[in-house]
């Protein structure tokens, strides 16, 4: 198992748990992956990046019978993850780093892990997963659709960098990675932690060209 590092790990290392109380019951979310079961055919291989806690994404998918496998920087919520869901597979690792097969997996998930990375990492995250699904695979990708480089914020008592584009931008990154959009989502959620305050999200259902 590859260490992750950096940043994103740290903070996550230190919300642990904390992260799936917050936000694992968003509606939006239990209804993107509703949608995505729908489009998957039996038996399934999906990625999942920035797999956290493993649920609500890796256990949904799993428990529908399809092969699962997480990646997230954070050494803390791979273990958590491993033992919310057994039945997918889980490695601790820099996705742009990590070495996988081209055309492998059928669809792939990225909620969120994009905001802690510089724009052009997220354009070349989103062509590593356009070339290591077959052709027609999914991707769900969901996002805060901001405006916002490399800006300080406090996130559930942590102090991260985000960054991000408004809506439009955020399609056209997409797009322009070789993916078309079939449906999207905007939805204002507020997690469940202290001090909590609502944020725009954004959910995009694409399938690779």
């Amino acid at each position: 198992m590859d260490e992750g590092s950096g940043p994103a790990a740290t903070v996550f290392d230190a919300l642990g748990a904390d992260y799936e109380r917050a936000f694992g019951r968003s509606a939006a979310h239990h209804a993107s992956l509703r949608r995505l079961l729908d489009d998957l055919a039996p038996h399934g291989r999906v990625l999942d990046v920035g797999s956290g806690t493993g649920r609500p994404t890796a256990q949904v998918l799993s428990e529908a019978g399809h092969e699962v496998h997480g990646v997230d920087v954070s050494p803390v919520m791979v273990e958590i993850a491993a033992r919310n869901v057994p039945g997918a597979s889980f490695t601790c690792a820099d996705i742009l780093r990590l070495s996988l097969e081209e055309r492998s997996f059928d669809a792939a998930c990225a909620y969120f892990p994009l905001l802690q990375m510089a724009r052009a990492d997220q354009s070349r995250l989103l062509r590593k997963l356009a070339r290591l699904l077959v052709p027609g695979g999914h991707l769900v990708v969901a996002t805060v659709p901001l405006d916002v480089e490399d800006v300080d914020v406090v996130f559930m008592g942590q102090r991260v960098r985000a960054t991000s584009f408004g809506p439009e931008e955020f399609t056209e990154l997409v797009t322009g990675a070789g993916f078309t959009v079939l449906w999207e989502q905007s939805t204002i959620f507020t997690p469940e932690y202290e001090g909590a305050s609502a944020e725009p999200q954004l959910f995009l259902h694409c399938r690779r060209a």
